[in-house]
């Protein structure tokens, strides 16, 4: 394994960007490389690792030191290239963090879905430093460590395309968009659609939970109409601002996720659940 945080730790910056990948090294040059890895490590003495798994043959590494104020997040392919690399500096909000929504939401989908992004730091969850989605989580689907078998540049090569999305606890239908088109070749984006298909669903209490990123005619469910935890309300497409098929689920306060004050809130998930990234979920039949 290539030990991320020990080069730097030892100051071997050169001998580690050396190992960096020919488009990272685009974004930053050694010189600013150094002087970057020198003032994030000064105070460090020691890393310890909170993420170690393999997607897609991409090793997935994290490390947080310590204090538990300082994060590094790590991709390295089959060969030990690292191919993305970021400092993260680990802002905690314990205030909302220690709140929970008052309804309780089961996980909304059957089966076994792998946590891509989830938890309450920025090295688990990159949403958290939006308060907007701050306790957002997106799930994929995968198998042999893989989320697709196949031409990647195919939505229908990924696990998760067409999966059932269920309703993650009781409400009122208040929005739904159902026409956006599923991005392919998988891996370009649609910002000017960011959610695409979606239902958002009213739980009273001002908590309403998205589903974001459907696929493109399979929202099931109108405006208006009360659905049950576990009802089918679309399928998990690659609408929006997704780079595969995935699942975005939140609950906030408000409606409009867009709305200048939109606040994300924690989940309670059924059984005190946590759901956090390199997590492996399993859903209700």
């Amino acid at each position: 394994m290539v030990d991320v945080s020990r080069f730097l730790l030892n100051g071997e910056h050169r001998k580690l960007y050396e190992l960096f990948g020919e488009e990272l090294r685009l974004l930053v040059t050694i010189e600013q490389f150094e002087a970057m890895a020198v003032e994030y490590t000064a105070g460090v003495k020691t890393f310890h690792i909170t993420l170690d798994d393999t997607l897609n043959q991409i090793r997935l590494i994290n490390w947080m030191d310590d204090s538990g104020q300082k994060g590094i997040q790590a991709m390295i392919d089959e060969t030990g290239t690292i191919v993305g690399l970021m400092l993260s500096p680990i802002e905690r909000f314990p205030e909302s963090d220690a709140k929970q929504t008052v309804t309780v939401f089961r996980v909304p989908f059957k089966g076994r879905w792998y946590v891509f992004w989830g938890g309450e730091n920025v090295t688990d969850n990159y949403h958290y430093a939006e308060e907007s989605q701050r306790y957002a989580i997106d799930v994929i689907k995968t198998e042999n460590a893989m989320s697709y078998e196949g031409d990647p540049a195919k939505n229908e090569s990924y696990f998760a395309f067409g999966e059932e999305i269920l309703a993650g606890a009781r409400g009122k239908v208040v929005g739904i968009e159902n026409n956006v088109r599923d991005i392919e070749p998988v891996g370009e984006t649609n910002k000017t659609k960011p959610v695409g298909n979606y239902v958002i669903i009213d739980h009273g209490h001002s908590e309403y939970s998205l589903y974001a990123h459907l696929k493109q005619g399979s929202v099931c469910v109108k405006e208006g109409s009360e659905v049950e935890a576990g009802d089918l309300i679309g399928l998990c497409g690659n609408s929006g601002n997704s780079t595969e098929a995935h699942l975005h689920f939140q609950v906030s306060d408000h409606p409009d996720l867009f709305w200048v004050n939109t606040k994300s809130l924690n989940i309670n998930w059924l059984g005190n659940n946590k759901v956090r990234r390199g997590q492996v979920v399993f859903g209700g039949v």
